[in-house]
């Protein structure tokens, strides 16, 4: 087994726990809670079989949907996100460094942080809008909308940049 596979086991069982159970009892101001599990999708190397993504994301979507007793709403958010997650690598990074070229804030700042920027929103929106399943409350749906994608862009650009910084360090 490679140990890029053990690495991508690891995030995917550490991510579950720490958003079931530390990152859902979170709510700021009532509106904005941190969805931390989608970063799973954005550190993939990019030559993944498309199939692994999509099998995998709906399985930690199901997982979590399991834990906080969300009938379906992340596994469907989350597997149209990895679905689309190859057309949308096609538009921010460039196409010969592929296989396995894992997308980072330390490899690709600026294509990692507009990467990371559009897969949240596109997530988030999908996520709150299977939720409320109606535009009655659209002001309320937007709001959280935004500031959970807001919380949750900073909490992945600030978790990438901390490892960035302990591999660096690590060589020295």
């Amino acid at each position: 087994m490679k140990l890029s596979y053990l690495y991508e086991i690891v995030r995917f069982v550490l991510l579950i726990l720490l958003q079931v159970l530390l990152l859902n009892r979170i709510s700021l101001f009532g509106l904005a809670t941190p969805v931390l599990y989608g970063y799973f999708l954005l550190k993939l190397p990019m030559g993944r079989n498309p199939f692994f993504v999509i099998i995998s994301a709906f399985l930690m979507g199901l997982i979590i949907d399991i834990f906080l007793n969300t009938p379906g709403m992340n596994a469907a958010a989350i597997t149209i996100v990895a679905a689309l997650r190859k057309p949308v690598m096609d538009l921010f990074f460039e196409k010969e460094e592929y296989d396995e070229f894992v997308p980072g804030i330390y490899t690709a700042t600026g294509p990692f942080v507009r990467f990371t920027i559009f897969m949240v929103l596109l997530h988030l929106t999908l996520l709150f809008f299977i939720e409320s399943f109606t535009l009655f409350n659209l002001t309320s749906t937007l709001l959280r909308m935004i500031t959970s994608s807001v919380i949750t862009i900073l909490l992945i650009v600030t978790l990438d940049s901390l490892f960035y910084k302990r591999r660096q360090s690590e060589q020295l």
